[in-house]
């Protein structure tokens, strides 16, 4: 979404973020339009709401929130490539990190149009019913940025008035605050959002209504997660694929499982990627980058070279041996999810291996060494990928997770992608209603909803086998079917935060995270920029542990 952007009143970039050495506000113009002048008119009120939803793509489809949302948990771990080891293993992880910088000046920037929008809605031209539509999301947005804030670095600076001008000072809020706002604002958007909406992608009721089920959980409101849950469930305009790896073909982005998305334009010129004034920080690979993060190092292999529908290998982040173990051989969501075999693409191929023969096999399980002597590929297996304690052994050759490939890109370099981010999913409602029964104390209620999804993941004839039952319900279990369905979607960190889980289960499950692991690292730091900007430093400190 395009929209006429300016640094002035209601548009002001963010709170603090824009201080540089001097502390002073950094101001860009060029049209000389003003807030006043443009948003008191139905068609200027537009480029306001269309620019709040712009900003989610600085978090989803970006290899920052990806680092944050997903590393440092017990199902990812650095491969190779990683550039963040900060947030990947805790390593040194400060105020001066630049992802969380970034993330922090986005997210707060998003929260003040929010405000000013709210703020000046009324006197924007709209008619009663448009009214009521755009209040609903810039509430929802509001409460969505508001939510990535707190549950990052907890009860830090919070308003709900627009900010212009020059700010020093920042307040601390306690938690508790935000969400009253986060719950009131969705209660509202889930009043006022229609079913369906014009504009893919826009917020509608259902979005709001599943958003508010994942705060309702986070928050242990258990009745109210399951009651909003199965409202979701209940509406027919959603429904689950029937094979879970159709999810993740380019053709069918507007799957009907999705019920909200960030979208990305197939016109890789429209997603911000060099937009000096949406985008005057220069921020790279505008389109959806999580299809370069996740891949191993493929392209240096014996009959292997670079190629599109491979993909261009960035070698970030690879599974920990937990995360890969934890699918059964019943289970289609890893077929579904990772590949582990490559075929040989170039036309320098070892003897014997002809075009289109496996150049590369790497894979999860043990392969007998006299089994792979015969082979003409190459094989990394178990006992290659990682040490017999869990820690990794080759940060190159890892089982690659496969869910955000993009083989439409236009070249084999080609950094963006037009595929468009399933923010949440009909099969993440389930396993909200399954955890709020759990949490309630009907165990079997939580296996009916869990079996509806192991029925959909199950192989052909294999159903059965992929049965729950309820003594089988525990919060470890739903931890467990959440990476299996949900591995890479940005959502890991705040599971294992939300459930208390954080560090116990990367102590168990990642032992390469383990090692710097402490319990304050479930909130970040905040940014030392921010730190560095605000006049009253006694009062605005660093989050607890951090320097």
């Amino acid at each position: 979404m395009n929209a006429l952007f300016t640094k002035k009143g209601v548009l002001t970039l963010s709170l603090l973020a824009l201080f540089s050495c001097d502390k002073t506000l950094e101001e860009y113009n060029p049209s000389g339009l003003t807030a006043d002048t443009v948003y008191t008119t139905p068609e200027g009120f537009e480029t306001l709401v269309n620019a709040a939803y712009s900003y989610q793509r600085w978090w989803y489809g970006k290899e920052e929130a990806h680092n944050i949302a997903e590393m440092g948990t017990d199902i990812w771990t650095s491969a190779s490539g990683d550039t963040d080891r900060g947030l990947s293993q805790y390593l040194n992880l400060q105020g001066t990190n630049t992802y969380l910088a970034t993330e922090w000046r986005e997210l707060y920037a998003a929260v003040n149009l929010c405000n000013g929008g709210l703020a000046r809605i009324d006197k924007a031209g709209l008619s009663a019913t448009l009214r009521s539509v755009r209040e609903g999301e810039l509430r929802f947005l509001r409460a969505f940025y508001y939510w990535h804030i707190v549950e990052t670095w907890g009860g830090v600076h919070f308003t709900t008035e627009e900010t212009s001008g020059v700010v020093s000072t920042a307040n601390r809020t306690p938690e508790s605050t935000f969400y009253e706002l986060i719950i009131s604002d969705l209660l509202t958007a889930v009043d006022k959002l229609p079913a369906t909406q014009p504009q893919y992608s826009k917020v509608t009721k259902g979005a709001a209504q599943a958003f508010l089920a994942r705060i309702y959980l986070t928050r242990g409101m258990n009745k109210e997660a399951l009651a909003m849950a199965q409202a979701v469930l209940a509406n027919t305009a959603y429904r689950l694929e029937p094979n879970y790896a159709d999810l993740w073909k380019m053709s069918n982005l507007k799957t009907r499982e999705a019920i909200y998305v960030v979208d990305y334009s197939s016109n890789l010129a429209l997603n911000d990627l060099a937009n000096t004034t949406f985008n005057p920080y220069g921020h790279s690979r505008g389109g959806n980058n999580a299809h370069l993060l996740y891949i191993m190092k493929y392209d240096d292999r014996p009959g292997m070279v670079r190629d599109i529908p491979n993909g261009r290998p960035f070698n970030r982040y690879m599974p920990t041996r937990f995360l890969l173990d934890l699918y059964s051989t019943n289970d289609a969501r890893y077929e579904g999810s990772f590949n582990e075999v490559w075929y040989a693409n170039s036309t320098t191929r070892p003897a014997g291996m002809a075009l289109g023969d496996t150049a590369v096999y790497c894979t999860r399980r043990e392969v007998p060494d006299a089994y792979e002597a015969t082979r003409k590929y190459q094989t990394v297996d178990r006992s290659k990928i990682y040490n017999a304690n869990g820690t990794v052994k080759d940060g190159l050759r890892y089982p690659s997770l496969t869910k955000f490939m993009d083989p439409t890109r236009p070249s084999l370099n080609e950094a963006q992608s037009a595929r468009d981010v399933f923010v949440i999913r009909l099969a993440e409602v389930y396993l909200i209603a399954a955890e709020a029964q759990l949490k309630l104390g009907n165990t079997q209620a939580a296996a009916d909803f869990v079996n509806v999804l192991r029925t959909r993941a199950a192989k052909p004839g294999r159903a059965a086998a992929m049965q729950v039952n309820a003594a089988q319900m525990t919060l470890d279990f739903m931890l467990d079917e959440r990476a299996r369905e949900l591995a890479g979607e940005q959502l890991r960190w705040f599971d294992l935060k939300r459930t208390g889980k954080l560090v116990d289960r990367i102590k168990l499950y990642s032992p390469d995270n383990a090692v710097n692991i402490q319990s304050y690292h479930t909130l970040r730091p905040i940014p030392q920029t921010q730190l560095d900007a605000v006049t009253n430093k006694s009062e605005f400190t660093q989050n607890l542990g951090y320097q």
